[in-house]
């Protein structure tokens, strides 16, 4: 997120929306999720997939990780100060015009140059397709193992929720969500998160939920300087919680969307 009150860099809330090897070569400028955010996402998109899916994830997947997706969610920010990944900086965000609370797909999807396509949706949208094309066998079968919001909403609420209310348990938080997904709080809205028919549609809502919710909760009441107060962390808290859901239950749709037996895909990424 640039410093500045105003201007908003969205990580992913499918922050990891796609295979990480193949798909999220991203460097952020600034702070996404923090690695417990995206061990989440991955986590509970990982526990969505059906058979063919997972067996396609596993396949992809590096030996030494043995199977589990999130033990990578946080490589893309590892490797974000090397040098021959810089021009993918502006594909882990979208970047919205000083005090814009919409996103608009040709206006704000683009580089530092202006090239077009340039950002987080884009590179989903492409990296989608090459997941295609590893189904269809013209892709790596295995990806080499080598291969903002506020500061705040990024790292600092999770932390602190785990720290006041999950005894630093990241299991038991992921127990909490995954709770609320199944039979909880938004056990009902589940299945219109995971519905999806055009990639790049769909994308667009995405980014468009996470604008207007950081206009009305990541700067609500809050100017720059501020100390927050734990009225701040508990009333936002929910809304993290909601959004590392949602982005665990996309990607769990983009991938058994791509590796499932329908073999359909999307009219977006085709």
């Amino acid at each position: 997120m640039d410093s500045r009150m105003g201007r908003f860099r969205i990580p992913s809330s499918l922050d990891f929306v796609l295979l990480v090897g193949l798909a999220l070569i991203l460097i952020p400028r600034a702070q996404a999720w923090s690695k417990e955010g995206h061990a989440l996402t991955c986590q509970i998109a990982q526990s969505l997939l059906e058979q063919e899916a997972a067996e396609a994830v596993a396949n992809l997947l590096p030996h030494n990780v043995n199977g589990d997706l999130s033990a990578l969610c946080t490589w893309p920010d590892q490797i974000r100060h090397w040098y021959k990944y810089r021009w993918t900086s502006s594909l882990h965000f979208i970047d919205t015009p000083d005090g814009a609370c919409n996103y608009d797909y040709e206006r704000d999807c683009h580089d530092l140059h202006g090239v077009g396509g340039m950002c987080v949706a884009g590179a989903i949208q492409n990296f989608t397709l090459q997941l295609l094309h590893y189904r269809e066998g013209t892709a790596d079968r295995r990806c080499k193992e080598s291969n903002s919001k506020i500061f705040v909403w990024d790292r600092e609420i999770i932390l602190t929720a785990l720290k006041d209310y999950y005894d630093k348990d990241l299991d038991s938080l992921m127990e909490a969500i995954t709770g609320n997904i199944t039979d909880g709080i938004w056990a009902d809205d589940v299945p219109s998160w995971g519905k999806c028919d055009d990639l790049l549609p769909c994308l667009n809502q995405y980014a468009s939920e996470s604008v207007k919710i950081a206009c009305k909760w990541g700067y609500k009441g809050v100017k720059s300087g501020d100390t927050l107060a734990d009225e701040y962390f508990n009333s936002r808290m929910p809304i993290v919680m909601k959004r590392i859901a949602q982005g665990g239950v996309r990607l769990a749709m983009i991938l058994n969307s791509v590796f499932g037996d329908s073999g359909e895909g999307f009219a977006a990424a085709t």
